[in-house]
């Protein structure tokens, strides 16, 4: 008797399984609501599909449908002939004709068998559209290996080739074709690109960071210009400390306006040397990039005072366990973590290399710019 694990998942359990994936249970959870012994079994679906839900499989709209092959085969039990039943159907001899022949004929023609066969017959997987066209796959291969997204490349690819469908794709097909394994479209060595590494697409979610410390003389985000807020000016930025094994630290300022960041090394997280290096960096900016900076309630901006004295730049305070209230920076440091997983040792970071990944970064196309780069995008505004 086949094992209750080992058993094959019916089509309401599949529809469950995917709707369970979909509102973000993990794999185990998703295994003991389907009363499933292990998870090696729903993994197995998932990552056949690359954790992307297939689509369900319809009918064409002209094939024959079971009526109408029932009708077939009551037409050929009372000896009629092939005009006279697709005259009755509407529909071409030829079509019936190919219907009986491709079942068996006359004699062994039936109605439920043929319509079985027809649905797997059709089960013929359409050529992925990387597949088709080697240009378009050259492209998206070569942003893919510079750590652009598939939302990225697909944005840029319509800014860029607006007249040229040929050269345009939609990041749903990036995705499946370096997920779904039956594809192979793209090498998998690319998925090592994507920022998460991950080989199977997950659903969105996760947990915000909790922010911690009493900032003493600390001015609310609540009293920022409203010009920072409506990211209608430039020079206003967001910061924060991005953190990595053995005490080690980068600190990172994204602009709000055109969403360019900066990587700053930092020696530790004592306020001192963090306030001391970003004072170095803010003042090389040009006068009109230098209106504002809002940072968490980390403790290593406890000498904002000190730092505002030195750059004439105003630090504002977001609210406690509110990260998203620098939803930008908060945004890049996840970018950051495709050049810098968790658990690296930050310290052995030259500023050079800094400027190398922060450049890389601000070449990299938007969503939220209209698929424009950080960099375009600041050259416009200085220019």
């Amino acid at each position: 008797m086949e094992s209750i694990s080992r058993k094959r998942f019916t089509a309401k359990q599949r529809t469950e399984l995917w709707e369970r994936w979909r509102q973000g249970q993990c794999v185990a959870d998703i295994a003991r609501g389907l009363e499933r012994r292990n998870k090696s079994g729903v993994y197995r679906v998932l990552a056949m599909n690359g954790g992307i839900r297939p689509s369900p499989r319809r009918r064409s709209v002209i094939a024959l449908t079971l009526e109408e092959r029932e009708e077939i085969s009551r037409g050929i039990a009372a000896g009629t002939s092939i005009r006279a039943i697709a005259a009755r159907l509407r529909r071409a001899p030829s079509t019936v004709s190919r219907e009986v022949n491709r079942n068996g004929d006359r004699d062994t023609y039936r109605a439920s068998d043929a319509d079985s066969s027809a649905w797997e017959r059709a089960h013929r997987p359409k050529p992925c559209r990387l597949a088709t066209h080697p240009a378009l796959r050259l492209v998206v291969a070569q942003k893919l290996a510079l750590e652009w997204s598939p939302e990225q490349i697909s944005g840029w690819l319509k800014r860029t080739h607006p007249r040229n469908k040929g050269l345009q794709v939609s990041h749903e097909t990036i995705y499946r074709s370096l997920f779904v394994q039956t594809r192979g479209v793209l090498k998998k060595e690319l998925i090592a690109h994507l920022r998460t590494g991950r080989n199977i697409r997950s659903p969105k979610g996760g947990t915000a960071k909790v922010g911690l410390g009493s900032i003493v003389d600390a001015v609310s985000i609540r009293e920022r210009p409203a010009e920072a807020e409506d990211r209608a000016v430039p020079g206003h930025w967001e910061g924060d400390l991005l953190c990595g094994s053995k005490n080690s630290y980068i600190a990172t300022l994204v602009e709000r306006h055109t969403r360019f960041a900066m990587l700053i090394k930092v020696s530790g997280r004592e306020t001192a040397t963090v306030v001391d290096a970003l004072g170095k960096q803010i003042r090389k900016l040009p006068q009109e990039l230098r209106r504002s900076l809002t940072w968490d309630r980390g403790k290593e901006m406890a000498d904002h005072q000190k730092f505002t004295v030195a750059t004439d730049v105003q630090v504002y305070f977001c609210d406690p366990r509110s990260p998203w209230q620098r939803g930008s920076n908060e945004n890049t440091n996840g970018l950051l973590r495709q050049y810098f997983p968790r658990g690296t040792d930050l310290s052995g970071y030259s500023q050079v290399h800094l400027n190398r990944i922060a450049l890389r970064l601000n070449q990299r196309p938007r969503k939220t710019l209209g698929f424009e780069a950080p960099a375009d995008k600041l050259r416009e505004v200085l220019h």
